[in-house]
């Protein structure tokens, strides 16, 4: 009876290990399955006079081939790929859209600054003058594009923040129901092998949107994300939100909400592909547009400013080539209130005082009281300084100033200040008729009829207006303006000669002196004059202090040689249809000019430099970008390796395993019949 018992007991151990590598070879492909190996044991021996013979085996478990090191690597190193990987998605499109000549900055702004050499050397030609207005125009619309893919960029990344999201709030409940099953299974005795490969892979696929730290207690896992703040702890489970930004609505962000209170986790997120997206958008995307808003902005302030400085076809001073940096619109758009400010606490209008002093940062304003504030620099929290808001005029910042309107602030308020994120989206090219353009220079200097002498004026030594007229401030530009043309001509009228230096005296359109200085006859002199200005009845033009004072507009201009006695120059404003491009030189100038970045060490750079530095700064990232993801590629094809090298399913082996428990399948049941035909003999032979 024994004989038989051990033939039983090989018969149900040989098709339990059949079962078992028939289940493996079946699960092959499954992803996450942990191959099971049988594990035997013998039953207790009996007792036959002095020795012990075996009665057969059992089956001591369905042993999971498994190990907790291989597997966690392997979940992190899911992670670290995934956010490379979707790094790598987002700054390889923008590495190409910047760079491309077609898609880029790069072309329009030469092809810009080609028409304006074009006008300088034909300042009357219509056509050449509407080329440049064309181009303007190009200029302006690729800012408008690129600015646009960035926003897009923005919009799709908000997107799949929200569809990531959901996806690991289905991940985290699916591993909570796994924990409940498991502890159920695992508190009766059992080893629910398939439950806890299916709880492990859905934590792998956890891993490919978020890092995640995983904790095992009491045959749970728990999951805690960022810093420590749990998503599943046992079979409860913390929902990930996807909400606009307190800071900045423009910008989704995440919180984990844990019932009775929700924690923002923005910045602490870290790996998967929701890691990589965020670490894109902070590090490239926001300081692409910053950087291309800056660019834009410096276009349109100083190729304005050129044109308030210069004279039209018309004989009119300069418009506006670009819409104004300083609306009331951008200036409102600057300033983003914080969603958990006071009720009431208004807004900020950001104006922009100097563009070369800009940076690419984004600032955080921090009110102390009802009318004190802090400011800091993003994202390295720079102290830029302590300010009030009843200081007139309003302190510069990084070329800035900062003036709260609609309302009033309280203790804790926060604003985010983002001087040129969105300059390139809104940049126009305001001017339609090409006429309007000021190529000529303002004044104009020829000498007098009559004169004796051998004075001359050279080229470069025509009149330069050096007083800057404030765009931003269109009241008094206009008035300046107007009253350069009531102040205009003037004459500059020289003194007798023979001594080492020669007086001069600057004398008005009626003959009233308005200076006089002296120059010394036989080289170059440079004269710097200054003209008061009156309105059309002749009346002083005053600023109105305190002090009250004249306003009056000075300009440069270098004479050679040596003047006889009452020899004259007469300076005037330049006329309509003038062919005068010194103006128009200027703003070529601005193609190499150091404009950019005029705060730093450098002392600035020029457009295209700013330009060329965002290109190669997006550039290099991408690259390294590259070589990232190819090296957690290969790392996690190592770890996903090492997995699979011992938890996977090798179909030679498992192929080997069936022939093997096959034949002792069939030995076990020659055991049977042997025990069988030995039982018949004896019942026979009775």
């Amino acid at each position: 009876m024994s004989l038989l018992n051990i033939g039983m007991s090989g018969l149900s151990a040989s098709q339990s290990s059949l079962m078992t590598t028939g289940n493996n070879i079946a699960n092959v492909d499954t992803a996450g399955y942990s191959r099971q190996q049988t594990v035997q044991g013998t039953k207790a021996s009996q007792q036959f006079g002095n020795v012990y013979i075996g009665t057969g085996t059992t089956l001591a478990d369905v042993r999971r081939v498994y190990n907790s090191y291989l597997d966690a690597q392997l979940q992190t190193t899911t992670s670290l790929n995934s956010d490379s990987a979707a790094y790598l998605g987002q700054v390889t499109p923008l590495d190409k859209l910047l760079s491309d000549t077609s898609t880029g900055l790069n072309g329009a702004l030469t092809k810009f600054f080609a028409s304006v050499q074009n006008v300088n050397a034909k300042p009357g030609d219509d056509a050449s003058r509407q080329l440049l207005l064309s181009d303007a125009q190009a200029l302006s619309n690729r800012f408008n594009s690129v600015s646009s893919q960035l926003n897009e960029q923005n919009a799709n990344i908000n997107g799949n923040l929200t569809n990531m999201a959901d996806q690991v709030n289905k991940l985290a409940a699916t591993v909570a129901q796994l924990n409940q099953k498991i502890s159920e299974i695992s508190s009766s005795g059992g080893m629910p092998n398939e439950l806890l490969d299916a709880r492990n892979e859905t934590v792998r696929q956890l891993s490919t949107f978020t890092g995640a730290q995983i904790v095992e207690r009491e045959g749970n896992v728990d999951i805690y994300l960022g810093s420590g703040q749990p998503l599943v702890m046992g079979n409860t489970v913390n929902k990930l939100e996807v909400v606009p930004g307190k800071d900045d609505p423009n910008r989704l962000a995440l919180q984990l909400n844990r019932g009775s209170s929700t924690i923002d986790i923005t910045s602490i997120m870290t790996g998967g592909e929701i890691g990589g997206l965020l670490r894109y958008r902070s590090t490239v995307l926001d300081p692409a547009m910053n950087e291309l808003g800056r660019v834009a902005l410096v276009v349109a302030d100083q190729m304005n400013s050129i044109q308030a400085q210069g004279i039209d076809k018309n004989g009119d001073f300069g418009s506006n080539l670009f819409n104004s940096i300083n609306s009331a619109a951008q200036m409102a758009q600057r300033s983003i209130a914080s969603g958990n400010n006071s009720v009431g606490s208004g807004n900020f209008d950001v104006s922009i005082e100097d563009t070369g002093k800009l940076t690419i940062n984004d600032y955080k304003v921090t009110f102390t009281s009802a009318t004190d504030y802090t400011v800091q620099r993003l994202p390295d929290n720079t102290s830029m300084g302590s300010f009030n808001t009843a200081t007139t005029p309003a302190p510069v910042i990084d070329g800035f100033s900062l003036k709260l309107t609609g309302g009033t602030a309280a203790a804790g308020d926060t604003f985010k200040i983002t001087p040129t994120r969105n300059a390139a989206a809104n940049i126009k090219t305001e001017m339609t008729d090409s006429k309007r353009l000021a190529i000529a220079a303002p004044l104009g200097a020829a000498i007098a009829a009559g004169g004796s002498g051998t004075l001359t004026i050279p080229a470069s030594g025509q009149p330069t207006l050096t007083t800057k007229f404030d765009i931003y401030d269109a009241a008094t530009t206009t008035a300046m303006q107007n009253g350069l043309k009531n102040s205009t001509p003037v004459k500059i009228v020289f003194g007798a000669t023979g001594g080492a230096t020669q007086t001069y005296q600057m004398l008005d359109a009626k003959g009233n002196p308005l200076s006089s200085g002296t120059i010394v006859p036989g080289q170059n002199n440079t004269l710097s004059l200054s003209i008061p200005l009156v309105d059309a009845s002749g009346a002083p033009i005053n600023d109105p202090g305190p002090p009250i004072v004249q306003r009056t507009a000075t300009f440069d201009m270098t004479i050679a040689g040596s003047p006889g006695t009452s020899t004259a120059i007469n300076v005037s404003l330049s006329q309509p249809g003038s062919l005068d491009n010194r103006n128009g030189t200027t703003l070529a100038g601005l193609q190499t000019a150091q404009t950019v970045d005029t705060g730093s060490a450098s002392k600035g750079i020029s457009l295209s430099d700013a330009y060329g530095k965002l290109v190669e700064g997006v550039g290099s990232k991408a690259a390294q970008g590259k070589l990232d993801s190819a090296a957690t590629e290969a790392i996690l094809a190592n770890a996903k390796g090492a997995r699979d090298s011992l938890s996977g399913v090798d179909l030679d082996e498992e192929t080997g395993n069936l022939v093997k428990y096959q034949q002792y399948y069939t030995a076990s049941s020659q055991i049977i019949k042997a025990a069988q035909e030995i039982f018949s003999t004896l019942i026979n032979s009775i």
